[in-house]
């Protein structure tokens, strides 16, 4: 009792010193319980969603994927519509009816402007039935009656100002159809973000499908009693033998789950590998602020050894404050989680990706795994001050508190961070110098993890000299006030190691990602010039395939010298040593070889495009033995097979197509079906000499009724490839910032304790002649110089680790490395900002010190 009585006092006399330590395990918590909350709550709003849409047993093709799909073709798998009929027959069927629902389509509204989500979710369209009714409502006007009418859901017509009367365009492989809307229809679940269009079935056939006998799934509702599972199986018994697929209403809310599921995965474990980070930032403050605690009341602990108290005790006494600590932290992070939760689907609603606060999932494991995280973290980070706080012995009641430190103690750390430093580095190199991506990324992560920690063992040492090399270039200029900051910064190496080493993990992983996402730009831009030599890439910007109808507005475009088509067919090909395996081939035109230019190793790739030939990547022909003029078997989507001689073997020593096997678009035609042939999914065009702006904005004007289309020349397309590894960039710096803003709190911390510390210092200071002014310049100096050992440790270490993992991305074509110069610079001056921000309260409070008090402080 006596030493929980202890630990209550002492925790509650320096709550203001414990409250940054708390903030940091309060964020750290936040993050883990907002990440948790976050995707439980978007796990039910789909599994609500989908257990809703799904009929008691669904018959769909055998071919077709599971649930919707953007289909290369234009076309969703069918069924006869005469299937309903006959599963009406089945025993305990209420009640069957033909379905159809396309993803591959583009809807607009009057004024050319695509309405589909820009979120990443579908746009889908199809026709209104009874089984729509699980999950909508019609709440304005009425269900489509013919071919000018079409129905749209609620939240698209709310995002997009849309109301009854106005007019619609739905862009399929069949054309063009304009439609009025008759109605509007509202989720009765939480939709995520999809835009939904229903028509009549006669329309939804003819329009999505191009015939009016087809359905892509029968939905099948059970008579009462008789269960999903018994429907299911007297339906499979009445079409024994055919190719359909058959799920329960279960079965294909868990099909569907598991495809966004894998999503949210990703999304879920890059989250908390996130806050582990913010967690371990985390353990640098606490660690400082309890081993600062202990110098501080070193006399304190020794008058009680003095009286009897035991190592075992003053031990347990700081590990309780340290549960109390992790306890208020905790609590305050998990409810802070949940509203961080709350503000993250908020942000999601803005981007066009619907969350109710109504599904909003809070499971019992949340709470429990904030609670024991933050508790043991700040117990474990508690452990080594406690412990030594433990050895203080009653002798050293007689002392001054803040005794240094063991030197043999210091030597010992100093020796472990060199080896560990030094092996971590020999990983590192060792990874620049694989062959083999795999067996690199292994010693890449071991040198990652292991010069990771050797910088922050080692941080006491290095303190000493890198400070006085930045105090002679950032400190010095201020004069004596500059030297005392230096001095302060120097007098602890290991607190300012520690405290460094916090933004250094931050600052490092920042610089690693900049060089490889610098480095990928550079190397994808450099492939760019020497491979494409199209003047124009044209494709979707949501995954759509190039429509007949916008290929036909290409292809009229003036100033244009050729189109190329580009296909991509799924085959099965039997190698000359008798393996089978599924490839995808590319069909297009023999213009192609001049839109991206190719190395062979053998033969020509203008010859590939000759009739039934083909070429191969080197690496496909080393594994199976294919040389050129040898035949090969493949079989086409469809059913037919051809025979096609290899006319050569390009090499795979490229990003672009690697591995691609070529042969022409006529050639492909022959074999396929006119119905199972892709669509382009990308298209190529270049201009007639001298005349590449005016076919640039020809191509442009062509595609005007096509909004889902871009056209780009190289400067675009390497813009564009730009911004995409930006915004992925921004987002992991926006993720990282927690980390730095908790390392930013322990500057703000050690900061603090160490005015504390230095009370009769800074009164002796103010009393002969520095002025408040000087001294609360001393501390932002201080400050300063911290902040930019822990950038300059932090950067310098990412830019290892970054060019180290460009040398094993060469290995799959990234082959340029380049340093982001002006981020690291900004990097490294913002650090300087960062710590002039840290020292504003501690300084403050200095500078409002009392002269006398301070110099009677003990």
């Amino acid at each position: 009792m006596t030493v929980f009585k202890t630990s209550m006092r002492n925790f509650f006399a320096h709550k203001g010193r414990m409250a940054l330590s708390a903030v940091a395990v309060l964020l750290s918590v936040a993050f883990v319980s907002g990440t948790l909350v976050f995707t439980d709550t978007m796990n039910t709003t789909f599994d609500k969603l989908f257990a809703a849409t799904s009929s008691d047993v669904t018959v769909s093709p055998k071919a077709a994927k599971g649930g919707d799909e953007i289909s290369q073709t234009g076309k969703p798998e069918t069924l006869p519509a005469s299937l309903v009929e006959t599963v009406r027959k089945a025993d305990g069927v209420k009640s069957a009816e033909g379905a159809v629902s396309s993803m591959s389509v583009t809807v607009v509204d009057s004024d050319n402007k695509n309405v589909g989500a820009t979120s990443g979710a579908p746009t889908i369209a199809g026709n209104w039935t009874r089984n729509d009714l699980r999950s909508m409502e019609i709440t304005s006007g009425h269900a489509p009656r013919g071919p000018t009418e079409v129905m749209v859901d609620a939240d698209t017509a709310e995002k997009h100002h849309l109301a009854i009367g106005d007019e619609l365009r739905t862009i399929a492989v069949t054309g063009d159809l304009t439609a009025k809307i008759s109605g509007i229809a509202t989720f009765t679940v939480t939709n995520p973000g999809a835009t939904v269009v229903y028509f009549d079935t006669a329309t939804s056939q003819r329009e999505l499908l191009g015939g009016t006998g087809l359905f892509t799934h029968v939905n099948v509702t059970a008579e009462p009693g008789v269960s999903d599972d018994v429907l299911k199986r007297d339906v499979a018994a009445l079409l024994a033998g055919g190719p359909y697929k058959l799920q329960t209403q279960q079965e294909a809310a868990d099909a569907n789950r598991a495809d966004v599921g894998s999503f949210l995965d990703v999304m879920k474990y890059a989250m908390l590998g996130f806050a582990g980070i913010a967690f371990l930032v985390g353990i640098f403050l606490i660690v400082n602020t309890f081993s600062m605690l202990v110098a501080q009341r070193t006399r304190e602990i020794g008058l009680m050894r003095a009286l009897g108290s035991s190592r075992q005790q003053v031990n347990r006494s700081v590990l309780l404050e340290a549960v109390l600590l992790g306890i208020f932290g905790s609590v305050a992070g998990v409810a802070a989680g949940v509203g961080l939760a709350v503000g993250l689907m908020q942000i999601m609603s803005s981007v066009g990706m619907e969350l109710s606060t109504q599904d909003l999932t809070v499971k019992w494991t949340t709470p429990v795994v904030g609670l024991v995280l933050g508790i043991v973290v700040t117990v474990v980070s508690a452990y080594i001050p406690a412990r030594r706080a433990g050895k203080i012995s009653p002798m050293a009641a007689l002392r001054d508190a803040g005794t240094p430190a063991d030197g043999r103690a210091g030597l010992i750390r100093a020796i472990i961070g060199l080896v560990l430093t030094g092996a971590g580095a020999a990983a590192l190199l060792v990874s620049t110098r694989a062959e083999e991506a795999g067996e690199g990324s292994l010693f890449l992560g071991v040198g990652v993890v292991f010069t990771l920690i050797g910088f922050v063992v080692i941080g006491p040492l290095l303190a000493g000299g890198l400070i006085r090399v930045l105090s002679a270039f950032v400190l010095r200029m201020f004069g004596p006030v500059g030297r005392m900051a230096e001095r302060n910064a120097l007098r602890n190496p290991r607190r300012t190691g520690a405290t460094g080493a916090a933004l250094m993990i931050g600052l490092a992983l920042v610089a690693c990602l900049s060089v490889v996402g610098s480095s990928m730009v550079a190397s994808a831009t450099d492939e760019l010039d020497k491979s494409v030599g199209a003047d124009f890439i044209i494709q979707s910007s949501n995954g759509q395939p190039v429509m007949p109808q916008a290929q036909a507005a290409l292809e009229k475009a003036p100033d244009i010298e050729h189109v190329t088509e580009y296909k991509s067919v799924e085959i099965k090909l039997t190698a000359p040593d008798g393996r089978t395996d599924w490839e995808d081939i590319v069909a297009a035109d023999p213009t192609y070889a001049q839109d991206l230019r190719r190395e062979t190793i053998a033969g020509e790739l203008s010859a590939a495009y000759g009739k039934d030939a083909m070429s191969v990547g080197d690496a496909y022909a080393t594994e199976h033995g294919v040389k050129v003029g040898d035949e090969m078997s493949v079989v086409f989507p469809g059913g037919k097979t051809g025979k096609l001689k290899v006319a050569a073997i390009t090499s795979d020593d490229t990003n672009v197509d690697k591995g691609a096997i070529y042969t022409n678009i006529t050639t492909a035609e022959k074999y396929v079906p006119a119905d199972k042939m892709p669509k382009n999914m990308i298209m190529f065009a270049a201009a007639v000499d001298g005349k590449e702006k005016e076919a640039y904005a020809a191509l442009k004007d062509s595609l005007a009724a096509y909004p889902q289309y871009k056209v780009q020349n190289q400067t675009d397309f390497k813009q564009d490839l730009k911004d995409q590894i930006g915004q992925l960039l921004n987002i992991v710096y926006g993720l990282l910032a927690l980390a730095i803003i908790v390392a930013v709190l322990g500057v703000v911390n050690t900061l603090a304790l160490s005015v504390v510390e230095r009370t009769r210092e800074i009164g002796l200071l103010r009393a002969i002649g520095l002025s408040r002014r000087q001294l609360r310049r001393m501390i932002r100096l201080e400050s300063v110089v911290i902040a930019l050992f822990g950038a300059l440790l932090g950067l310098g270490l990412g830019m290892g680790w970054g060019t180290a993992a460009q040398k094993l991305l060469a290995l799959e074509g990234l082959g340029v490395l380049e340093i982001p110069w002006p981020t690291i610079l900004t990097v490294f001056v913002a650090s300087a900002f960062v710590g002039l921000f840290a020292a504003l309260v501690p300084a403050f409070r200095a500078g409002r010190m009392n002269v006398l008090n301070a110099i009677a402080t003990e």
